[in-house]
């Protein structure tokens, strides 16, 4: 399995088991908002929220064509999630690595965070960006369109 999935795997499978010993001891509707609550973490921490990833080399390419920012990212990462949130469905217009897809990715991310695999690392014009605030990522969203 890959390591992506592991996290989200971890919260569906305990989700799963704790509503089952509620369910036994009597409290379905409880288990059922416990489960669904649990199926919502797993979903936030998959790739499933993000857009589709690409390869690093791919992401340069397009950068280089239509000059939209790159943003490598992890699957699990909190700051990854506020920021694909946050910019709402602009978060298309972006490419997208997922560096523990792409080990490529990942060399570029430790090449920009003195050997640290920092996300999201937002590259611009060829300039990393680390853990950028959303609005700043918009600008740049902007300007590059």
């Amino acid at each position: 399995m890959k390591r992506t999935w592991i996290l989200p795997t971890l919260f569906a499978l305990c989700g799963s088991l704790v509503a089952t010993g509620m369910v036994l001891s009597g409290s379905p509707g409880e288990a059922a908002a416990l489960l669904l609550m649990f199926l919502l973490l797993a979903g936030m921490h998959s790739s499933l929220v993000f857009p589709r990833s690409v390869g690093a080399r791919e992401a340069r390419r397009r950068s280089a064509v239509d000059g939209r920012p790159i943003v490598y990212w992890r699957p699990g990462c909190k700051y990854c999630l506020r920021l694909r949130i946050r910019l709402g469905r602009r978060a298309r217009q972006l490419h997208w690595v997922n560096i523990w897809q792409d080990p490529d990715g990942a060399a570029a991310v430790r090449a920009a965070n003195d050997g640290n695999e920092t996300v999201p690392t937002v590259v611009v014009a060829g300039r990393p960006h680390t853990n950028p605030g959303p609005s700043w990522v918009r600008e740049q969203l902007s300007s590059a369109t």
